[in-house]
């Protein structure tokens, strides 16, 4: 929670010609994990159907579990994505906000209640847990070639 604090206190002291562009970049990160999130839900349980072995990775299995974690345990604790407070601070400090960026920010900040996100969060977290239990990342990722050719049957 320090760190939060303390990059907080440090993207108050940038000079504000920078704050749109760090701002931008904050947008863009969040962006992409937003993607990778959302690819995830849909990529794994269809890998798995289709006999992809990469979905099976345990490297990426794990950080796409950790971070819809993150997300989760924010929700629940009534707390903002902290990538949302960053963007937030670096857009109110600097002189203004792009066009584009605004329209971006559109598509990912609705205006509904944290309720309605913590609910949804919390349910993509236990679907995403489900899907870790019923079908595992590789335990040998080592040993590629010991599976190969065999799809797992996603029913049953």
């Amino acid at each position: 929670m320090a760190f939060l604090h303390l990059a907080s206190a440090l993207i108050t002291s940038i000079p504000p010609r920078l704050d749109a562009g760090l701002a931008a970049g904050v947008l863009g990160l969040h962006l992409l994990i937003i993607a990778f999130n959302i690819a995830g839900l849909v990529v794994v349980p269809l890998g798995i159907w289709r006999g992809w072995r990469w979905v099976r990775e345990p490297l990426w299995r794990s950080l796409h579990l950790l971070a819809l974690a993150v997300v989760a345990l924010q929700a629940v604790l009534g707390r903002a994505c902290f990538l949302t407070v960053w963007q937030d601070d670096l857009q109110h400090a600097a002189a203004h906000t792009p066009l584009i960026q605004k329209w971006v920010d559109s598509l990912i900040y609705w205006p509904l209640p944290m309720a309605f996100f913590s609910m949804v969060y919390v349910l993509v977290f236990v679907y995403v847990v489900l899907l870790w239990w019923r079908w595992p990342p590789r335990r040998d990722w080592r040993n590629l070639g010991s599976a190969a050719g065999k799809k797992p049957k996603m029913l049953g």
